[in-house]
């Protein structure tokens, strides 16, 4: 393991990709309000001089939002990231990155022109080797540190609009969890006043391409931090589980011997340090997660609620959902009737499609069934198992966009809750992205899940080639088979001939060939097989 680890360490400091660029969190950056670093490629912003991208306005979306928000100005993440920064790198072709630096999903190479499409794998189906590495890769991401990003812990008025910036490090892994708590969280409005009724990642249209995204970014991740491009997130097929198959100590982490609410001291995972699950904390202290450590992590699955989530979902569940035609619907959100969004989410019911916020289905049966870190939504991210169980998610959802094959124009364009909107940046995501980008099949992102591969559709040549095999097994046989036939056929020809030259003329006793007009209605024809 000590030589496992060393070298991991040769390529710490390669690139990160997450929420505020180290280089970014600056005074200077923070008043100009740009964000536009240089490509270590050439030293240009945006890598310009390579023609990877360049220095740019933010263009945002000013189509409506729905009800749901009723102020304006009062929370950073407002057209996002238009409080932190209005400029920042437009990148072209299949180019990518707070620099342009990297490649677009679904490419690689030195110029970003090859295709590539990795698969996600049932963790049932990793071998031991391919198991025991991605554990490895976790528990890594949850030591290494950032290089290229920080988070903020303080709001943009906290920082002194800019002049007093209040940024700090934080590993890979709990990255992600502090980006999934800062869409999530609640506004701060003075006092001891917050807004709950507001969610950038979760209860409304952009919670499946926000989680896709959120998982991409992750996936590249531990493909940097490691140097496995091959690596990709496994997936937890959960249909009619009867309990958590991955809660032991040689997947996820089992049950504590003495305390139930906590993991197995022979799990790699007991001695993780959980961050920002503390909500209620931060807002009687309108302050944001600092990404300090509050404790172990915490699991007790099945001792939930049973009267809120009876059962984990079931195939039937999965498939009713998938039958739904509708991607959102009404007010889109948790109230939203018939709609697959709003049912796969889990706030409606999987039999019915009718809204039943009072009942968990689907996503949201897996998180409280999990009975610990994973049933908050804003800290839920720090139990690994997320990853593991917003894959398969994301693989309901692609099944949904290759049955119903649905435009882009079928993503809400306008109405939607605040950050959701098609056009609508994505927070807290730097670089840039928006919502309506990832509705689309996964394979344009790169990658696929091993349940969901389709066999090749077989070339004309392919379908040709077992009647071509036979063909030439039987060629001498069919050769000698036309010669005889031709013999054959000339004898009876030459037979015919003569037998028509020797009989010559008419005799009275034949027939004639027409018959008369008169006997034409006489006759009855039939026919004798």
């Amino acid at each position: 393991m000590l030589l496992f680890a060393l070298g991991f360490l040769l390529v710490i400091l390669q690139p990160s990709t997450g929420q505020f660029p180290r280089v970014c969190a600056n005074v200077q950056s923070l008043l100009s309000k740009e964000c536009c670093p240089p490509w270590d490629g050439d030293g240009s912003p945006c890598g310009q001089l390579s023609g990877r991208g360049s220095c740019q306005n933010i263009l945002l979306s000013q189509a409506p939002l729905g009800p749901q928000f009723p102020f304006s100005g009062v929370d950073d993440r407002e057209d996002w990231p238009s409080v932190f920064y209005n400029r920042t790198c437009r990148c072209v072709g299949n180019f990518m990155g707070f620099s342009c630096g990297e490649c677009k999903f679904g490419f690689s190479g030195l110029n970003c022109a090859e295709r590539q499409v990795k698969i996600r794998r049932n963790i049932f189906q990793l071998t031991a080797i391919e198991k025991n590495k991605f554990l490895a890769y976790l528990n890594l991401a949850k030591s290494i540190t950032s290089q290229d990003y920080v988070i903020a812990t303080g709001t943009y008025a906290q920082m002194n609009n800019g002049l007093n910036p209040m940024f700090r490090d934080i590993s890979v892994y709990d990255l992600f969890v502090w980006m999934h708590y800062y869409a999530s969280r609640d506004t701060l409005l003075g006092g001891s006043s917050v807004w709950r009724d507001i969610d950038f990642a979760h209860e409304a249209p952009g919670f499946l391409p926000w989680h896709r995204v959120f998982l991409l970014m992750w996936e590249r991740q531990i493909q940097r931090i490691t140097g496995d491009e091959s690596f990709t997130i496994p997936y937890w097929d959960w249909r009619d589980a009867e309990d958590c198959e991955v809660c032991n100590d040689e997947y996820m982490g089992g049950r504590h011997p003495t305390n139930p609410n906590l993991l197995s001291p022979a799990s790699i995972f007991s001695s993780w340090q959980v961050i920002c699950t503390r909500s209620e904390e931060y807002n009687s202290q309108q302050a944001l997660c600092s990404a300090t450590g509050e404790g172990p992590l915490r699991r007790n699955p099945g001792n939930h609620d049973k009267s809120r989530t009876p059962r984990l979902p079931s195939s039937a569940d999965v498939e009713f959902c998938l039958s739904l035609t509708q991607y959102e619907s009404g007010p889109m959100d948790k109230m939203a009737n018939y709609s697959f969004r709003n049912t796969l989410e889990g706030f409606a019911d999987p039999q019915t499609a009718i809204s039943n916020p009072a009942q968990s289905g689907l996503h949201n049966a897996l998180h409280i069934y999990m009975n610990g870190s994973m049933s908050q939504v804003q800290g839920s991210a720090n139990d690994p198992i997320f990853v593991l169980h917003h894959a398969f998610v994301d693989s309901i959802f692609e099944r949904w966009l290759r049955r119903h094959r649905p435009m882009l124009e079928v993503y809400p364009a306008a109405n939607a809750p605040i950050g959701h909107n098609r056009e609508y940046y994505m927070v807290p995501f730097i670089p840039l992205y928006r919502n309506g980008e990832f509705f689309k099949p996964s394979r344009e992102l790169g990658y696929d899940y091993e349940y969901l591969q389709e066999p090749a559709v077989p070339s004309f040549q392919e379908f040709l080639m077992p009647y071509l095999q036979q063909a030439r097994q039987i060629w001498a046989w069919l050769v000698g088979a036309a010669v005889f036939g031709g013999i054959v056929t000339a004898v009876l020809t030459g037979l015919i001939r003569a037998c028509r030259k020797k009989k010559g003329g008419t005799s009275s006793e034949i027939q004639p060939l027409l018959i008369e007009s008169e006997d034409y209605n006489n006759i009855t024809y039939q026919s004798n097989f």
